[in-house]
């Protein structure tokens, strides 16, 4: 068997997975930076662990279903008062998009985004003082 078949043969039996936390990770890396977003929210289990790890989960408020060729996302926001949302929704499907696509070689077929909540960056700011702090960094 040459090189070349033995190269087929192992590539056509293998696979490539992705733990869903780890599409999770990329796209809130990916969204750290983009204007207009205070926060990721997590739900009830998720604050709680917050209150215990001394580091921030930076996939808090986001949730992913992984498929083999696939990945839909579920994002959960804090939108900073004054900003284009539609704008920032643009931004978190090209980057998320292009950055899973990028690294992993998924398809993201879905990015549904929820905003719950909208506050001035001082009103985020006073309330990130407190021990709830889940700023996107």
């Amino acid at each position: 068997m040459t090189d070349q078949q033995l190269n087929t043969t192992l590539l056509n039996n293998s696979k490539l997975k992705f733990n869903d936390d780890v599409i999770a990770k990329i796209a809130g890396m990916s969204i750290q930076n983009i204007d207009g977003i205070l926060s990721m929210n997590g739900n009830v289990f998720d604050n709680l662990a917050d209150k215990i790890r001394s580091k921030e989960d930076i996939t808090k408020g986001i949730d992913a279903d992984v498929g083999e060729k696939q990945a839909a996302l579920d994002l959960e926001i804090i939108l900073e008062y004054g900003k284009d949302a539609h704008q920032i929704f643009q931004n978190i499907l090209q980057e998320v998009g292009n950055q899973i696509k990028r690294m992993t070689g998924l398809n993201v077929v879905e990015i549904n985004v929820y905003i719950s909540d909208m506050m001035t960056k001082k009103e985020w700011q006073k309330q990130s003082k407190s021990p709830d702090n889940n700023r996107v960094k």
